[in-house]
């Protein structure tokens, strides 16, 4: 059995809760979040009507395999992990993104700890599942899961890079709102984020543009990338065109190759063939769904492609992915 802890029960937190719940192989020891145990136990119950045998007793979460002590912690080292004998444990606050404020789980006693998101500063590695998890070792100790849009992104461009050369491309998110971004207009960090997530298309910077070039190093300086943040609570979708150097590419190229990729990585990669929408991939766990309908080429080398993800979901099962194989690489014995 995997030990795992949680620290900020938000989305990702509560999708890594539901999803480690149906595997006897995991076990949520801890969960330490600002919030009121009650309030927490709520909205789980709330998302999730199947979710009927959980239980909340005596600042315990039951359910099924797993008994999960819910603490009130507010940063990193507010939770005694040692004390839950805690393998893993999983920052999904998006808050802490140093090393420095990592370090503090594991002085607490986890022995490695995993991001939700992606580092501040440099840390022991970057896993983006179905890219580059051959690269893990047993002497990591901060490890970040990249984030939905990075994994779908170069995930992509991987699938690609394995049969054409790209010259060039340009990646749009449309994803959904998150929980920083306001429902009202308020001042806050920035001009434009500081508009109503409720009413507005809001353009965004991304974050995964900096990350190509270092897990896919061919590609370094050929991307750029942008965000719009939507009116939509779950469901995003990648919005990906790319110049190839490789001519005379038919869609029906770009649909086979992504069949293929998704006959060998199937837990990653999905191909839908409907008229999909954003709702229609809520509670999906693939790193992308990828819209053969909306497949497109232009003259002779650019082709464009649509993917779809649950950013929420997607990226718990990643994240669960790679305290997997970390868990494997130590009961194995693997690279010192």
């Amino acid at each position: 059995m995997i030990n795992i802890g949680i620290m900020g029960f938000g989305r990702i937190g509560r999708d890594i809760y539901r999803l480690a719940s149906n595997h006897k192989q995991f076990n949520i020891t801890a969960i330490g979040d600002v919030a009121d145990p009650e309030i927490l136990y709520y909205l789980l119950a709330s998302e999730s009507p199947d979710f009927s045998n959980t239980k909340l007793n005596d600042n315990y979460l039951e359910n099924g395999h797993m008994s999960t002590r819910m603490v009130r912690a507010i940063e990193p080292g507010d939770v005694p992990w040692e004390v839950f004998q805690t393998d893993f444990v999983v920052d999904a606050t998006h808050k802490y993104r140093s090393r420095e404020d990592l370090q503090k789980h594991l002085d607490g006693g986890a022995n490695r700890v995993i991001m939700s998101s992606l580092p501040q500063d440099k840390i022991d590695k970057v896993i983006v599942v179905g890219v580059n998890e051959m690269t893990i070792h047993r002497s990591d100790t901060i490890i970040s899961a990249g984030s939905s849009t990075t994994n779908a992104l170069i995930l992509a461009l991987h699938i690609l890079l394995e049969k054409y050369s790209i010259e060039a491309a340009n990646m749009t998110s449309i994803h959904s709102y998150t929980s920083d971004q306001p429902l009202q207009d308020v001042a806050g960090k920035g001009f434009r984020r500081s508009r109503s997530a409720a009413e507005n298309i809001i353009p965004n910077d991304s974050e995964s543009l900096g990350w190509v070039g270092k897990i896919l190093p061919v590609l370094k300086g050929k991307i750029s990338a942008s965000a719009l943040n939507v009116p939509v609570q779950k469901g995003s979708l990648l919005d990906l065109s790319v110049a190839l150097i490789d001519g005379g590419i038919t869609s029906d190229d770009i649909i086979s190759l992504f069949e293929s990729a998704a006959e060998k990585k199937p837990a990653l990669i999905e191909v839908n063939h409907d008229p999909i929408v954003s709702s229609d991939v809520i509670g999906n766990t693939h790193t992308l769904v990828f819209d053969s309908q909306a497949t497109m080429t232009t003259g002779a080398d650019l082709i464009k492609i649509l993917a779809w993800y649950d950013n929420g979901l997607s990226q718990a099962g990643r994240i669960l992915d790679i305290i997997q194989l970390y868990h494997s690489l130590e009961k194995e014995g693997g690279t010192e």
